[in-house]
């Protein structure tokens, strides 16, 4: 496990080059209009995402991806990469899971210098990217899963932090507060399946959208 963990926190890091920091995700749509201002709403905001919206459906896809990936079954992963393009709610929110999935392509070839990769189709989003490499490369998928939500959150209060602005400290204790929801989302991903995609988040999915019009933008989605 001790290689896995070294993987799942460099893959995860803010510091690996998908450009995570420059997306807000529609955040910033919510705090200019007020919805996120503090750190209570910033929880909500992304415990709703995590439970009902777009983390949600990122982690179903990421196990699919993960099992297609473990088969071998290069046609279902693609099927699996299709599905989750079309599901993109917004212009922005497809570019945003669109070039990160590619740039962490890229930047996981370190693991295999020889270019040996599974087949992800093409587009490649970005949960299908982490979880075809996290199972090309043996990593357990519940710890994928819990590291991949951990990062989502993480990546969100490090917006909130700039926009709203929040203090650090105020943006650590939001992601204490959401250690138990990421834990039982990764356990009830892990044995989930396409069945069980779905989303009620509208309010972010019409944040993403309403976005690319404000009139001061700090963030590319």
């Amino acid at each position: 496990m001790s290689a896995s963990l070294l993987k799942l926190l460099t893959w995860l890091s803010p510091a690996f080059p998908v450009g995570g920091f420059s997306y807000s995700h529609g955040l910033e749509t919510a705090i200019a209009g007020g919805a996120v201002r503090d750190r209570e709403t910033l929880r909500a905001w992304i415990a709703a995402l995590i439970a009902h919206g777009s983390g949600w459906t990122d982690a179903v896809l990421l196990t699919e991806a993960w099992r297609a990936s473990t088969a071998a079954d290069a046609p279902r992963l693609a099927e699996t990469a299709e599905l989750a393009d079309a599901m993109a709610p917004s212009l922005e929110r497809r570019r945003e899971s669109l070039s990160q999935g590619a740039a962490f392509l890229t930047a996981a070839r370190a693991w295999r210098p020889d270019g040996i990769i599974p087949p992800y189709g093409d587009p490649a989003p970005y949960c299908i990217a982490v979880g075809a490499i996290a199972a090309a490369h043996a990593v357990p998928l519940e710890a994928t899963l819990t590291a991949w939500l951990h990062a989502f959150a993480s990546n969100l209060a490090s917006i909130a932090l700039r926009a709203v602005p929040l203090g650090q400290t105020d943006g650590v204790a939001v992601l204490a507060a959401l250690e138990p929801l990421i834990l039982a989302t990764a356990a009830r991903a892990a044995v989930s399946s396409l069945d069980d995609l779905g989303t009620s988040a509208l309010m972010s999915d019409i944040a993403s959208m309403r976005h690319e019009t404000l009139p001061v933008r700090l963030f590319i989605s």
